[in-house]
């Protein structure tokens, strides 16, 4: 047995021995299922785009610039085809069997809840909601996908993403939700995320026990602190996990 077979042989043990599972995840959970990572820049983007994403995702830009805002928030935001990965299917296998309480996620996709996880805290929002600025009246993804320009609702508003732009607060109800959960952890699973992007990576400092967990491909600022570190691509590590 390897180091890295080891190190997934630990975690299943300790999965086996939890009750009280949380699960925080960021963009590399949704990547294996297809969807890019808005700050890697590729040739297309290079070509029709000429500042960086953060920018263009800002709420000053999307007040200044709502119909280039637009143009790319249909052109790289909407991977409307994506299906859930393995990570996405064992997390609400995990909750199903009462192990798993929460998913925390970053991402805005709703990959987990496609996968069939109920408890989900988008700390970012979802692609999948929309709403009218003017009345406050719902729509689904299709009204912003189909349409041109800037979308509008029939009162004349302009229908805005459900998501959390650059310079926007996060909902409070959801971040207290999300603390709350981690607080009574037995077991934090910390996967995808480079725990770089505040307020969200500042989450894992409410986790009081001795059994965290970090996923990732890269190291982060935050290995030092895990109890059990494994760098390789979450959705591999999940298919190993048994349930």
């Amino acid at each position: 047995m390897d180091a890295t077979e080891q190190k997934i042989s630990q975690l299943q043990q300790w999965i086996d021995e939890s009750g009280y599972i949380v699960f925080f995840g960021g963009a590399g959970v949704s990547t294996e299922s297809g969807v890019p990572d808005f700050r890697s820049v590729d040739g297309l983007y290079n070509q029709k785009y000429s500042e960086p994403p953060e920018t263009i995702l800002s709420h000053t830009y999307f007040m200044r610039k709502t119909e280039r805002f637009f143009r790319f928030y249909r052109d790289k935001m909407l991977p409307l085809d994506a299906r859930p990965n393995e990570a996405h299917r064992k997390l609400a296998e995990l909750e199903q069997a009462g192990k798993l309480k929460a998913v925390v996620t970053q991402n805005i996709d709703g990959l987990h809840q496609k996968a069939g996880s109920r408890e989900v805290l988008e700390l970012h929002g979802s692609v999948l909601r929309n709403y009218c600025e003017d009345c406050g009246k719902f729509y689904g993804v299709e009204a912003v996908a189909q349409s041109e320009g800037v979308p509008r609702c029939a009162c004349g508003g302009i229908i805005k993403p459900d998501v959390v732009l650059y310079e926007e607060a996060l909902d409070d109800s959801v971040m207290y939700r999300a603390v709350e959960h981690i607080r009574k952890a037995d077991l934090l699973i910390v996967g995808g995320t480079s725990l770089v992007v505040y307020p969200a990576a500042g989450l894992i400092n409410y986790y009081k026990g001795d059994r965290l967990v970090l996923i990732n491909l890269q190291s982060t600022a935050y290995d030092r602190y895990a109890d059990l570190t494994i760098n390789e691509k979450i959705g591999g590590v999940f298919s190993k996990i048994r349930v």
